[in-house]
């Protein structure tokens, strides 16, 4: 097992990875896993390891939500609300959100506005959430205007991130959370892309040890920059490479495309335009592609998604400002810029050329 620190505005938490670390919850939480508690999951996780959580924390109770990115709205979040307020939890209790980074996000921001703030535990299951979306304290729900629009910075009490859960998860969730692996190594540099792309059959194959690190590594990464801006008012925004690209498509799918596709047609879209608008080496594309593929994930824009309809929904994501989108683009692997765009002339053209991808 390892621990990782993270510090925030208001204090740290710890990200615990390693194998068979869910029925250690109790002595990883100490005293706070006997306070008053509530464990949300879903459907899919509740199969599989919602048993395991119940042994380690007998005395909390348990909300079994429906699967899918299509429930992460404002109605599901109200039914944490009333299993709250049915157990009588109050700001001593603890929410532990059991399952991938749409429970995590959901239960998060259901506990930042349970009686204007409680504490919360991440248990993620999937690759995805282990690599990025536990760690961070981002918390939101979707609107039908937009991904993500509603939510709140929360950072949780602890994060337990047990790779064995990994085991039952399904090939393409598991690409996804690959995709993100992804997108943290070309933030970092060239030694971590280098190494993803050495380790990536070994990660395919589950090996235990290799995955742990793997999650160590991306954790690090994001912990590193987060603690430098918490609230996303400036270096922070680098981890959205690709996501305002991938978030369109996830909408304009009606999220049959998941997160981890999108953002990895998003990496790719972002690569295209860095050659654009930077003069980007176009070999960095070139191996991003490879090795998505490799993982059978997409490199464009999914059949039935227009360049003007991208466009579209874009002008309504959170990074979209008057006068224009702030998107990440990159100059070489570790060398992630911030660049504000106000003419969408390039953006049409190179989603134009990744309809041919």
């Amino acid at each position: 097992m390892h621990e990782l620190i993270v510090n925030h505005s208001s204090g740290s938490y710890g990200v615990f990875t390693g194998a068979g670390l869910l029925e250690r919850t109790p002595e990883l939480l100490g005293e706070l896993a006997g306070q008053p508690a509530l464990v949300v999951t879903d459907e899919n996780v509740a199969r599989h390891w919602l048993p395991v959580v119940q042994r380690a924390l007998p005395h909390a109770g348990t909300l079994i939500l429906p699967a899918g990115e299509s429930h992460k709205r404002l109605e599901t979040v109200a039914r944490i609300w009333d299993a709250l307020a049915s157990a009588g939890i109050h700001r001593d209790g603890v929410l532990f959100a059991l399952g991938g980074g749409v429970i995590g996000d959901m239960t998060g921001f259901a506990a930042a506005c349970w009686m204007r703030g409680i504490r919360y535990v991440q248990l993620p299951t999937t690759l995805l959430a282990q690599v990025d979306a536990s760690v961070g304290g981002k918390t939101a729900v979707d609107h039908p205007a937009g991904k993500n629009l509603i939510g709140a910075f929360h950072p949780p009490v602890a994060v337990i991130a047990d790779v064995s859960t990994l085991a039952t998860l399904p090939r393409r969730e598991f690409a996804c959370g690959m995709a993100e692996a992804i997108k943290t190594a070309l933030i970092d540099g060239e030694e971590m892309l280098a190494w993803i792309e050495r380790e990536a059959d070994r990660f395919n194959a589950g090996d235990q040890d290799g995955l742990s690190a793997l999650v160590d590594r991306c954790s690090a990464v994001k912990a590193r920059i987060v603690s430098m801006d918490e609230r996303e008012s400036g270096i922070r925004a680098v981890l959205n490479l690709g996501h305002t690209f991938g978030h369109a498509i996830e909408k304009l799918s009606g999220y049959q495309v998941l997160h981890g596709e999108a953002v990895a047609a998003g990496l790719v879209i972002a690569a295209r335009l860095s050659e654009k608008l930077l003069d980007a080496d176009s070999s960095l594309r070139s191996r991003l592609v490879t090795l998505l593929q490799r993982l059978g994930l997409p490199v464009g824009l999914p059949a039935g998604i227009e360049p003007e309809a991208m466009l579209d929904a874009m002008r309504l994501d959170k990074k979209h400002r008057a006068d224009g989108w702030r998107l990440i683009l990159l100059e070489a692997a570790g060398r992630p810029v911030i660049r504000q765009i106000g003419s969408a002339e390039a953006i049409s053209a190179v989603l134009q050329e990744s309809r041919a991808v």
